[in-house]
């Protein structure tokens, strides 16, 4: 199936008519050929024509939250009207009592895990929070983890800590790293005799570090700690089996870098761990085990058509090709890296290593930079402001946007 075919395909899944969930949208991507001619050209056509960003729009946050293209719009609006209409083809247009098999069973294939252990929430979020809150933890049991963690990453321990007095112990991430050895002997060098749970982001969030996941999870396993990896910023940044990075739990949320809707994300709960998690949100059918990873999708009604969006997404991110989306926004981030690189009033975060960053790039200011961000807001520069800044650039991103952010940084604050 070729890439347009798989875009239309992937919508007419939902049972709604091609033409009406495009609705304005193209009716395909542009040809492979015109990739292989003209990439500039072909990722242009791929902003105005599958987005609705406008033109005097530079968007350099998508870490913070994915822009949604056309087609997972037109998806998610059709199915309101369809359920609306109850003219779905299920029972009730809706999720939060059903297992939804079908959605799960497609997206373990593009996950790399099993659909029994795959749970669909509303965010990493949901999802780090019912491990935290879930796990059977005592007083003294410790939990370890990165000081590149996210509040939200953190605050399900903190609650924990709070209720039960639990430790929580951070391990401090040099910036920048010198290579994913030396961030994998810290985590695994802080594992004590109390030691229960390192939980730790994938990609962190702050400076988009890549950690190296398996190998810390295969050497706590080793000492019998559980592993829980915050992966927001990974599933359709980078190429992601889950089942390969030897990890207990996993936190999804693909509405950053899958195209998906936002209020959608996911829970991975290795297998061997169903039993040993309390779900957090409880309905009907809570207890039933032989639901396996559904049960902890068993929290009462809610919107449907943010999942078929989701599942849009995913077929959009497969119609452009996961590796031609990698090799985009990392192709992105090298431009980032080294116009930042340039100025000696801004200190680079992430390390100089391929294997280490994907699409994010961090950024800290020797210097005050509030007429950088002032001047970037009438400018229309969308951007995480601030001392230590990180970049983020999508597919729909212009090379002309890191520019034009860069050409201000140094009209307002020099190029020595």
């Amino acid at each position: 199936m070729n890439r347009r075919n798989a875009l239309r395909a992937g919508v007419t899944l939902f049972g709604v008519p091609w033409q009406k969930v495009l609705g304005a949208a193209p009716s395909s991507l542009p040809d492979d050929a015109l990739f292989t001619r003209d990439p500039e050209t072909y990722w242009t056509r791929i902003r105005d024509e599958q987005f609705f960003l406008p033109k005097w729009r530079s968007f350099l946050n998508n870490g913070s939250l994915g822009v949604l293209p056309r087609p997972v719009y037109q998806t998610v609006a059709a199915y309101l009207e369809n359920a609306a209409a109850l003219e779905t083809p299920y029972p009730y247009p809706r999720w939060g009592y059903e297992t939804l098999d079908e959605e799960r069973e497609e997206l373990s294939r593009y996950l790399g895990c099993k659909k029994d252990e795959l749970a669909l929430m509303h965010n990493a979020t949901e999802a780090m929070s019912t491990v935290a809150a879930g796990l059977d933890l005592k007083a003294g049991d410790e939990v370890v983890m990165s000081s590149q963690e996210h509040p939200s990453g953190k605050a399900g321990w903190a609650q924990k800590q709070a209720r039960f007095g639990i430790t929580v112990r951070e391990v401090t991430i040099p910036l920048p790293p010198k290579d994913p050895g030396q961030l994998a002997d810290l985590m695994i060098s802080a594992i004590g005799p109390r030691t229960r749970v390192l939980s730790f982001s994938g990609i962190t969030s702050p400076t988009g570090l890549i950690m190296p996941i398996k190998t810390i999870c295969d050497a706590a396993r080793a000492k019998g700690v559980m592993t829980l990896v915050d992966g927001a910023h990974m599933h359709g940044q980078m190429a992601l089996k889950l089942s390969d990075l030897h990890c207990d739990f996993f936190a999804g949320s693909p509405h950053k870098w899958m195209f998906a809707s936002a209020g959608s994300g996911f829970l991975y709960i290795r297998e061997e761990n169903l039993d040993r998690l309390w779900p957090l949100n409880v309905t009907g059918g809570w207890d039933d085990k032989s639901l396996k990873a559904a049960r902890f999708m068993k929290q009462g009604t809610n919107n449907r058509a943010i999942f078929e969006g989701m599942m849009a997404g995913l077929h959009f991110a497969q119609a452009v090709g996961p590796d031609r989306i990698y090799a985009r926004i990392h192709q992105l981030a090298r431009r980032t890296y080294e116009r930042a690189a340039r100025l000696p009033y801004i200190q680079l975060l992430t390390p100089n290593d391929d294997r280490m960053f994907a699409s994010l790039v961090g950024i800290e200011f020797k210097k005050d930079a509030s007429a950088v961000w002032q001047e970037a807001a009438k400018r229309k520069i969308f951007v995480s402001a601030g001392k230590r800044v990180r970049l983020s650039s999508h597919i729909h991103t212009r090379p002309a946007d890191i520019d034009q952010l860069f050409d201000l940084i140094e009209e307002k604050m020099g190029k020595a």
